[in-house]
C-alpha cells in the first residue's frame, strides 16, 4: 500500500498540520492502494501564502523562462508516462491500454498546446486604429485554486495547471480526493522541472474541507472548477462574498442526433462513444435521438454492441471497459437503472447487477434503454455510468428541440451525409460543442458548455484568456 500522505506546498512536501488519513480504494478490486491526509484549513492556508508571496516575481518572470519550465515539464511528464497512466488505472479504473493512449496522452497533449499558444499570444497590443495610444494589456489573475475530479485526471489537472503558469499566475491545485495519485505524480514531475518555490502547491481534500476553503479565501483570486453541477453552484455561492472569478466546466447530457442518411457506422460510433471510459465522461453522447425510418434498427444494433462490450480489471490489457471509479457511483447508478425501468423505458440491453463474473469490483453491465422519454429521471440526469438512452424522433426540427431540451449544453453530436444539414443543426444546438459525423474538434479548441454545463472555457487561446485580466492603459509611447 502507498503512503502518499504529504502536501507539496512551497516547493518541499510537507506533512499535514493534523492527520485526516483517507484510504485511496483501487475500484477494480475493492481494496485499499494508498492512503492519503486530507488537509485542514492550516494547510490550506499555507498552501495559498506560498502561492501569494511567490506571485509577483512569477508573474514577472520572461515568458521564454516560463515556457522553459513548461518545456522542461513536458519532457519529464514524457519520461514517465508509463508510470503515470499506472497511477491512473489504479486510482480511477481505466483499463491500463485506454490509460496510456488516452487518459495520459491528454496531459502531454495539452501542455504541448498551451506553449504553442502561450508563445504566440499578444500579451499586449493597440486597441485600434482609433485609438493608436491605448494599449490593452492581458496580465496574470493572481493566485488560482484549481479543483479538478477523478474521471479524467490528468486531462483536466493539465488543461488548468498548464495555462495558469504559462500566463503568469500561481497555483494551489485540490485533486479529487477519490483518485489522489496522479496528481501527486505531477506535481513530482512540476519540482523535477524546476518550478520557484511556491508558484505550484498541492493539498489534498474533500470538497467541503479544502474544497471550500479554497473557494472562499480572500487571498484566492480566482477558482477553477471541473466536477458536478451541484458543487459548482456551491463553489459559486461561495466564491461570491470575495468577488473572485470562478471558471466551470460541469455536467453534461449529451444528444447524439442520427438522421436517416447517415453513416453506417454512426450508431456503432455513438454506442461506443458513450461507454468509453465506462461511461464516466461529461461530453458522452448519452442521449441518442434517431430518425424514426431507421430507429428499430439503430435499437438493434445498439443492443448488440452492449452486449458485445467486454467488462474487465484495470490491470488487464485489452480494449475492454473498467469499472466505475467508487462503491459511491456504482449505487447512483444503479439506482438510475432501476429508475429507468420504473419510469417505463423499455430496457433491451444491460440492467441492474454486475456483469457475469464479477461479483468483486464496481462494475456496471452496459445498459441500453429504447422508447425513452425526454422527459424521465434517465433523459434528464447525468447518470456517469455506461447507460445510454435511445429517442424516437419524426423531424429535424423535433429533434433539435428535445437535444435542447436539457438543463445541460455541453458537447451535442449531429450524423448526417448532408453537409447543409449539418451546419444548420450544429447552429441550432445550444450547447458548447457540436461534433460532425464523428470529427473530434481540433487540438486547441474550446471545451466547455451553456447552461447547467458551466461557464468559461479550457484549452487554447481560450484557457489562457480564462486566466487573465484586462487592462487599459492610455498615452502609451
Amino acid at each position: 500500500m502507498l503512503d502518499r500522505r504529504q502536501f507539496f506546498i512551497d516547493g518541499r512536501w510537507v506533512a499535514p498540520t493534523r492527520g485526516h488519513d483517507l484510504d485511496v480504494i483501487d475500484p477494480s478490486t475493492e481494496t485499499t492502494c494508498a492512503v492519503i491526509s486530507l488537509g485542514s484549513a492550516a494547510d490550506t492556508d499555507a498552501a495559498v501564502a506560498a502561492a501569494r508571496a511567490a506571485f509577483p516575481a512569477w508573474r514577472q518572470t520572461p515568458l521564454e523562462e516560463r515556457l522553459a519550465r513548461l518545456e522542461a515539464l513536458l519532457h519529464i511528464y514524457t519520461e514517465r508516462s508509463d508510470e503515470m497512466a499506472a497511477a491512473i488505472s489504479l486510482e480511477m479504473g481505466a483499463p491500463i491500454a485506454m490509460a496510456r493512449a488516452a487518459q495520459c496522452a491528454s496531459g502531454a497533449s495539452h501542455i504541448k498546446q498551451f506553449i504553442r499558444c502561450a508563445r504566440d499570444f499578444a500579451f499586449e497590443r493597440p486597441l485600434g486604429a482609433q485609438a493608436p495610444r491605448t494599449r490593452i494589456l492581458y496580465e496574470a489573475i493572481g493566485v488560482c485554486a484549481l479543483i479538478t475530479p477523478w474521471n479524467w485526471p490528468m486531462n483536466q489537472i493539465t488543461l488548468k495547471v498548464i495555462p495558469a503558469l504559462a500566463t503568469g499566475c500561481t497555483v494551489v491545485l485540490k485533486p479529487s480526493e477519490i483518485a489522489p495519485l496522479s496528481a501527486m505524480l505531477f506535481a513530482e514531475m512540476v519540482d523535477a522541472a524546476g518550478f520557484p518555490p511556491g508558484v505550484f502547491n498541492l493539498v489534498n481534500g474533500d470538497g467541503p474541507g479544502v474544497g471550500t476553503q479554497l473557494s472562499g479565501h480572500p487571498d484566492v483570486d480566482m477558482v477553477s472548477f471541473t466536477g458536478s453541477t451541484r458543487a459548482g453552484i456551491a463553489i459559486s455561492k461561495n466564491a461570491a462574498d470575495t468577488v473572485k472569478r470562478v471558471s466551470l466546466e460541469l455536467g453534461g447530457k449529451g444528444a447524439n442526433l442520427i438522421f436517416a442518411d447517415a453513416d453506417e457506422k454512426a450508431v456503432t460510433r455513438g454506442v461506443k462513444r458513450c461507454f468509453g471510459n465506462s461511461g464516466q465522461s461529461c461530453n458522452a453522447p448519452t442521449r441518442m435521438l434517431v430518425e424514426r425510418s431507421m430507429y428499430g434498427q439503430a435499437v438493434d444494433t445498439a443492443a448488440q454492441i452492449a452486449r458485445s462490450t467486454a467488462v474487465g480489471p484495470a490491470s488487464r490489457e485489452g480494449g475492454h471497459i473498467g469499472p466505475v471509479v467508487s462503491a459511491a457511483q456504482f449505487d447512483k447508478i444503479q439506482r438510475l437503472i432501476q429508475t429507468g425501468i420504473d419510469e417505463g423505458a423499455r430496457l433491451v440491453a444491460g440492467g441492474p447487477g454486475k456483469p457475469e463474473g464479477h461479483d468483486t469490483g464496481y462494475f456496471v453491465r452496459p445498459t441500453v434503454f429504447a422508447d425513452v422519454r425526454n422527459s424521465i429521471t434517465i433523459a434528464r440526469e447525468e447518470i456517469f455510468g455506461p447507460v445510454l438512452s435511445i429517442i424516437p424522433f419524426d423531424t429535424e426540427d423535433e429533434a433539435i428541440a428535445i437535444a435542447n431540451d436539457s438543463p445541460y449544453g455541453l458537447t451535442h453530436y449531429v450524423q448526417t451525409q448532408d453537409p447543409v444539414r449539418a451546419k444548420r443543426v450544429a447552429s441550432a444546438l445550444r450547447a458548447g460543442m457540436v461534433e460532425v459525423n464523428g470529427q473530434p474538434l481540433g487540438a486547441g479548441a474550446p471545451f466547455g458548455g451553456y447552461k447547467q454545463s458551466g461557464n468559461g472555457r479550457e484549452g487554447g487561446v481560450w484557457g489562457l484568456e480564462d486566466f487573465l485580466e484586462v487592462k487599459a492603459v492610455s498615452d502609451w509611447q
